[in-house]
Formats: structure tokens, C-alpha cells, sequence
């Protein structure tokens, strides 16, 4: 079963969708028994929401998607090229 301090600690995975089955099972129990840990999820998901509806549309400065890409070694705008295609 999944306690306060293991419940805080995945609330972003648990948001993301990106724990295993049996894990988010017990996070998800948790929640609908802990009032302060569904308020901090509460929390978490909402400013979450916010900072996606803010960064939207905000265009990323230049080469900084080539040096994210660089840094986990993944072509994540799917040009072929990893990093910016000038080398920043």
C-alpha cells in the first residue's frame, strides 16, 4: 500500500501516466483515502494544467530544442538530425 511520503514523491509520474499498473493502483487507493495527499495531487495537476496552457504557444529560443537533443541523444523534432543542424 502506498503512504504519504511514496505518494508525494510519484504524484508527477502518477500525473504522467508513467508507473507501472500496480503502482498506480495503489497511488490512485491512496488518494481517494489521504485528504492531504489528494490535495497536493489536486495541486500538482493543476499547475501542471496552467503551465501548459501558459507555455502553449511560446515559441522555444533558438537551439534550444538541439541542445535538449544533444543532452539525451534523441532526434525529438524529427528531422534526422540530432542537435542543431549548424552544431550549437
Amino acid at each position: 500500500m502506498a503512504n504519504c511520503k511514496e505518494t508525494i514523491r510519484e504524484l508527477d509520474a502518477f500525473l504522467d501516466d508513467e508507473l507501472p499498473a500496480d503502482v498506480r493502483d495503489h497511488i490512485h487507493q491512496h488518494l481517494g483515502e489521504c485528504v492531504d495527499c489528494h490535495q497536493a495531487f489536486d495541486f500538482q495537476a493543476e499547475l501542471k494544467l496552467a503551465i501548459r496552457r501558459k507555455c502553449n504557444t511560446d515559441e522555444l529560443p533558438d537551439g534550444l530544442l538541439g541542445r535538449i537533443e544533444m543532452c539525451f541523444d534523441a532526434d525529438f523534432d524529427g528531422d534526422g538530425v540530432i542537435g542543431a543542424a549548424d552544431g550549437r
